[in-house]
């Protein structure tokens, strides 16, 4: 039941945050680039990142999935991991999900050209930042050596991972 759950909520409650959330938010401000309501060729290149990050969620979702064999029959219901991942995007960034994230709301913010949209994303940046060296900590004090390599070998945001 818990798969299905989170599956609804991945593909609910979430695609209405990132998708209808910055659409609202830019109708507070001027859409920069847009003409008779439309968005301009510039705008459109925001829609790259875009399908780029929601890409990158669904593969982070089916590697999730497909690792679900190794889990316990029962799991406690806390944010501890239960295993490291580092194949699929994990071998190229130590954070897949921020940077799909951050790479949604800046394409948002370009397709939209809206101020807001870009001050959300900068203030997701700060956020994100902080959160990111907190969760590493607790990585680090959890799976030890293991981590550490895994920390030495692939870049914390994006870049080419040492072999």
């Amino acid at each position: 039941m818990a798969p299905i759950l989170g599956l609804f909520v991945w593909l609910v409650a979430i695609s209405l945050g990132h998708g209808a959330l910055p659409g609202a938010i830019s109708l507070l401000t001027p859409r920069h680039g847009w003409v008779m309501a439309h968005p301009g060729g510039w705008n459109l290149i925001g829609m790259i990142l875009v399908v780029v990050a929601i890409a990158l969620l669904i593969w982070i979702m089916v590697l999730g999935l497909s690792q679900t064999s190794e889990l316990p029959d029962r799991v406690a219901l806390d944010w501890t991991p239960k295993f490291l991942l580092s194949d699929g995007p994990y071998a190229f960034t130590r954070n897949p999900m921020y940077v799909a994230e951050l790479g949604l709301c800046l394409g948002w913010a370009i397709f939209y050209g809206s101020a807001g949209v870009l001050s959300g994303f900068i203030v997701l940046c700060v956020v994100v930042n902080f959160v990111v060296r907190r969760e590493e900590r607790d990585l680090e004090a959890q799976f030890s050596e293991v981590y550490f390599e895994y920390k030495r070998k692939v870049p914390r945001w994006l870049g080419k991972a040492q072999r």
